[in-house]
C-alpha cells in the first residue's frame, strides 16, 4: 500500500501538491464551481497560476475640473491643505500610530493569509483558515499525490446552497458541512483511497463540531466529468441518500 500520508492546503507549498484531474481539461486548482453558483466553473485555466499583480500604485483618478474633488487625486494641488509631513500625528487614528502605542486599542488580530500574489484558488481554500480551518485535503502515497477533498461549511459554497434550495425536505438545522469535490487522479483509482480521504475528512469536520456532512453527487455522467462522485461511493463511504434524485441526488452522514 505505501506510506499515506493526508495534508492540509493552507500554504503554496500544500497546494502545490493538489493532484492533477484525470480529465485534463478540468483542473482542481482552478475551479470554482462550488463558490460561484452563476459562472462557477472545472475549467483548466492557468492563468489563474500565475502570480496575481501586486503593483501598490493606485489607478489614476480622473479629473473632474472641480478644485475640490481633483485635489483627492493630487494632495499637493490643494494650497489649503498642509503638507502630509506638517500635518499633526491623531494617537487614535492606527493609520497616524501602530496600535501598540494606543493604550485604548485593541490588539489587532492577525489571521493566516495566502499572500496577496497567490493563485486565485488558493485564497478560496484559505479564507477561512483564522475561523474555520481548511477546505482542502491532499492524499498521499509514497509522497505522490494520488487524492484531492474539497469541503467546508455550507456557506463558503453558493451552489451547494442554491442545489439544497431545491429541496425543502432537507433539515435546516443543524445546517451540515458539505464535501463538494473528492477526486482520484486515474492511476489509483480502485484502490480505496478516495473513500480513505472522505472519511479523514467526516472525523476532521467532527472535531470542528459539525453534526453532520452532505455531498451532491450526479447520476448519468462520466465519472471523469463529475467533481462529486457517484451515490454509490459515498454509500461506500457510510452516506445516505437523504434525497433521491434522478439527476442531482443528496447524500448525507451523520457525524
Amino acid at each position: 500500500m505505501g506510506d499515506i500520508r493526508i495534508v492540509d492546503v493552507t500554504d503554496e507549498a500544500t497546494f502545490g501538491l493538489v493532484p492533477p484531474c484525470a480529465d485534463p481539461s478540468f483542473d482542481h486548482r482552478t475551479c470554482d464551481y462550488w463558490e460561484d453558483a452563476d459562472r462557477g466553473s472545472r475549467a483548466s485555466r492557468p492563468a489563474w497560476l500565475a502570480p496575481r499583480d501586486t503593483d501598490p500604485t493606485p489607478p489614476t483618478r480622473p479629473q473632474t475640473g472641480n478644485p475640490f474633488l481633483d485635489e483627492l487625486a493630487d494632495e499637493a494641488a490643494n494650497p489649503f491643505a498642509p503638507a502630509l509631513g506638517d500635518r499633526p500625528a491623531n494617537p487614535f487614528r492606527s493609520t497616524d500610530a501602530p496600535r501598540a502605542d494606543n493604550p485604548f486599542a485593541p490588539a489587532p488580530v492577525v489571521r493566516p493569509s495566502a499572500g496577496r500574489d497567490a493563485p486565485r484558488k488558493l485564497h478560496l481554500l484559505t479564507r477561512g483558515l483564522g475561523v474555520f480551518g481548511s477546505y482542502g485535503k491532499v492524499l498521499l502515497v509514497d509522497d505522490v499525490a494520488v487524492a484531492w477533498s474539497q469541503f467546508g461549511p455550507l456557506s463558503a459554497y453558493p451552489r451547494a446552497l442554491r442545489l439544497r434550495e431545491l429541496y425543502p425536505q432537507l433539515p435546516d438545522a443543524p445546517l451540515p458541512a458539505v464535501i463538494t469535490c473528492i477526486a482520484s487522479t486515474a492511476e489509483a483509482r480502485r484502490q480505496g483511497h478516495a473513500v480513505r480521504l472522505v472519511q479523514a475528512v467526516c472525523d476532521d469536520l467532527a472535531e470542528r463540531g459539525f453534526a453532520a456532512v452532505e455531498a451532491y453527487p450526479e447520476r448519468g455522467i462520466d465519472e471523469n466529468g463529475t467533481s462529486a462522485a457517484w451515490p454509490g461511493f459515498w454509500e461506500r463511504a457510510g452516506f445516505a441518500i437523504a434525497v433521491d434524485d434522478e439527476r442531482y441526488p443528496v447524500v448525507r452522514r451523520d457525524l
